[in-house]
């Protein structure tokens, strides 16, 4: 892996529009992915992560939700990487990580998001809200 990856849903609207503003706003030093198009086994992560929260892959080290939006941030200019370092302290993540899920439970009802955003009932990131 030459750089660190960041994988995100592609299926849904309410991600790609989130990956696209990543791309062309925050400018990481990630290559951002959707999971759909990404080589998992490669990555060393599997459908279940990936389809609950997205993950940023880097060489030893692997992180999902927002402790892997912290992990992008950190790779990018200095007011994203400041962000990214208080996202990434212990009880802001665990803070978030509600809120976190609140968004992957509702991100249908998002902008830029479409009812085919909208999660399953047994999905996994509902089992865990």
């Amino acid at each position: 892996m030459e750089r660190p990856v960041f994988v995100f849903d592609g299926d849904c609207a309410f991600c790609s529009s989130c990956a696209r503003f990543i791309e062309r706003r925050i400018r990481p030093a990630a290559e951002v992915v959707a999971w759909q198009f990404a080589d998992l086994g490669a990555l060393g992560l599997t459908e279940e992560q990936v389809s609950s929260a997205v993950c940023y892959v880097a060489p030893g080290r692997t992180s999902a939700g927002p402790a892997a939006i912290a992990d992008l941030l950190k790779g990018a200019g200095p007011l994203w990487r400041a962000a990214g370092a208080v996202l990434g302290l212990r009880p802001v993540t665990a803070l978030a990580w509600p809120a976190y899920r609140w968004v992957a439970r509702n991100r249908h009802r998002m902008p830029g998001g479409t009812a085919a955003c909208a999660l399953p009932p047994d999905h996994p990131a509902r089992a865990r809200a």
